[in-house]
């Protein structure tokens, strides 16, 4: 029987290995160029282990991202897609407040304002207004190596290169030791790399980090 469609999309087949908290962001990395997200439930209990709810805001969000991300391999094993049985069902069992919808609803509604607040920027798929910031970064010419700079704190290797990968060219992400906030990705030519940099420019690893990205110094 097919599941209907629906804002919440249930992942599966995730590595357990991975801490609880870096698999909540790079889900949200991963997840959050289809469109906003209002939360992200995983839990390691011994039921929930390898299993994630994404909840988008927009139904589309969800079905878009169901259809590209289905297989992916995030950390090394093929995520599997499906929408949750139901929006409020689902994430209320998980969070144990199941029969109390009302009190979710009004929950959920706060949750959604700072998130909307935070992450809602674009209007209509108009282009993220970071290009607005990406004005003022001063760029140098055409290279096939990008410069990322203003990177949060807990960005890793496997974050970036989910990002970047979906772009036709990527060959690698490149982390400086000792320097959080600042990587270099590169592809195997300068148009190549200019449409990842024109397309993720400003993308919010986190609520509160723009990422920042030039062409990389020759």
């Amino acid at each position: 029987m097919d599941i209907r469609p629906n804002h919440t999309i249930y992942i599966n087949n995730i590595n357990d290995k991975v801490k609880k908290e870096e698999m909540k962001r790079s889900l949200y990395a991963l997840f959050s160029q289809f469109g906003q997200i209002v939360e992200i439930v995983a839990m390691k209990t011994s039921k929930m282990r390898g299993q994630a709810f994404v909840v988008f805001k927009e139904l589309v969000g969800a079905t878009n991202a169901l259809r590209q991300l289905q297989g992916f391999p995030f950390y090394n094993k093929p995520m599997r897609i499906q929408y949750a049985k139901t929006d409020s069902e689902v994430i209320a069992k998980v969070k144990g407040t199941y029969g109390d919808k009302d009190k979710k609803k009004d929950k959920k509604k706060k949750a959604m304002e700072p998130a909307t607040s935070l992450l809602k920027k674009p209007a209509g798929g108009s282009p993220v207004p970071a290009h607005s910031t990406s004005a003022q970064v001063p760029d140098n010419p055409p290279n096939y190596i990008l410069f990322l700079n203003n990177l949060p704190e807990e960005t890793n290797e496997m974050m970036l290169s989910m990002l970047f990968n979906q772009f036709p060219g990527f060959k690698e992400v490149r982390l400086v030791p000792g320097k959080h906030d600042i990587s270099f990705v590169e592809f195997e030519s300068d148009n190549q790399a200019g449409v990842a940099k024109d397309a993720l420019q400003g993308f919010r690893i986190t609520a509160t980090c723009a990422m920042k990205i030039t062409y990389a110094k020759k």
